[in-house]
């Protein structure tokens, strides 16, 4: 006589993912803000928002970088990665960020993995901020390989600082250039089949010309410009943004700037970090390809007056990022012009 069938025999571990769910309720709970309104657990987040303020939201995910996570068996970073791209997203349209969701996706649930996503999610929603109102974990045996899952963000944030969204730009503007923490989280498929495929590198080998690990650089995560730029846009001092995701400075800046005017890039004006040099290296790829796919050491471009050139250097530099004047605004037809590609 055959055993009833248990979710379990189906691949679903009923108490793994009532084990992860405690473990994630303290981690949630560290990012509530006074507006949060509902309790960790019920089926959906309530926030109160401002009466007569807009809201802004985006959704993204991490992509083949989660590659690299599983390679390394390292999870306590693509949860930061997730949030501060999001949050980067909605700053460009002049929004703070007020709440956060999540949705990880399995085949087979390991509380320890979910644990660690989500710490770094809950962190770097703290840092901004932001709360982490709810989201989702979902285990569909036989959708994902072993050891693999995927993540993807939600964000709903509030206008905060409405100049950004009139483009009042002229020719003259400057743009500034904010340095990124490296790859960020665009190109990981070219960035794979480069280390992992031509070069034949392991997670764990040291990054050509560092001491520091293939794993090490490549999951650093990505950079949020929140609390860089939010003195400056307190201040008035910027006009617009632009975030450098996929397609590069001329694939994101161009998004910005209008059809009366072009964007110059000096690409000279700063110096490429380390391992966009050996991308650009060794993988023999064209210039303006490369910058088609990275971020090439620019995560962020904002446009200021001339006469706010200094002030905003000064304080996102103060902020611990590195700022550099990369070019400027010419009238035009919206396009972005790299000079030096």
């Amino acid at each position: 006589m055959k055993d009833g069938l248990t979710y379990r025999d189906a691949g679903v571990d009923l108490e793994a993912a009532r084990t992860t769910k405690a473990r994630l309720s303290e981690l949630v709970r560290r990012t509530r803000t006074d507006a949060v309104s509902s309790d960790f657990g019920s089926f959906g987040g309530r926030f109160r928002a401002t009466p007569g303020r807009e809201l802004v939201a985006s959704a993204d995910g991490v992509g083949t970088k989660l590659k690299i996570a599983f390679m390394a068996d390292r999870h306590d970073t693509v949860g930061a990665d997730l949030v501060n791209h999001c949050v980067n997203d909605i700053l460009v349209e002049g929004a703070r960020p007020l709440v956060f969701l999540d949705y990880v996706a399995c085949g087979v649930l390991d509380p320890d993995t979910v644990t660690s996503v989500v710490a770094g999610l809950a962190e770097a929603c703290r840092e901004n901020g932001c709360a982490l109102l709810g989201g989702e974990t979902a285990e569909m045996p036989d959708f994902y390989a072993e050891g693999e899952y995927d993540l993807a963000g939600f964000i709903v944030g509030e206008v905060a600082w409405p100049e950004l969204t009139r483009r009042e730009l002229s020719a003259g503007d400057r743009l500034i250039g904010l340095a990124s923490s490296g790859v960020h989280t665009n190109g990981y498929s070219f960035v794979r089949a480069l280390f992992f495929g031509r070069l034949g590198l392991g997670v764990h080998n040291p990054f050509p010309g560092s001491e520091a690990s293939v794993s090490e650089v490549l999951l650093r995560p990505h950079r949020s410009y929140l609390p860089i730029l939010a003195p400056s846009l307190d201040a008035g001092r910027i006009r617009a943004l632009a975030h450098i995701t996929g397609g590069g400075i001329p694939g994101n800046l161009d998004r910005v700037i209008g059809g009366d005017l072009d964007a110059v890039v000096r690409t000279d004006a700063w110096r490429r970090p380390h391992e966009f040099e050996v991308i650009a290296r060794e993988s023999l790829a064209d210039e303006a390809e490369l910058f088609r796919i990275f971020n090439m050491g620019v995560g962020m471009i904002a446009i200021v007056g001339a006469g706010d050139v200094g002030p905003v250097l000064d304080q996102a530099r103060a902020s611990g990022c590195d700022a550099f004047v990369c070019g400027e605004l010419v009238e035009g037809t919206g396009r972005v012009r790299l000079e030096g590609v």
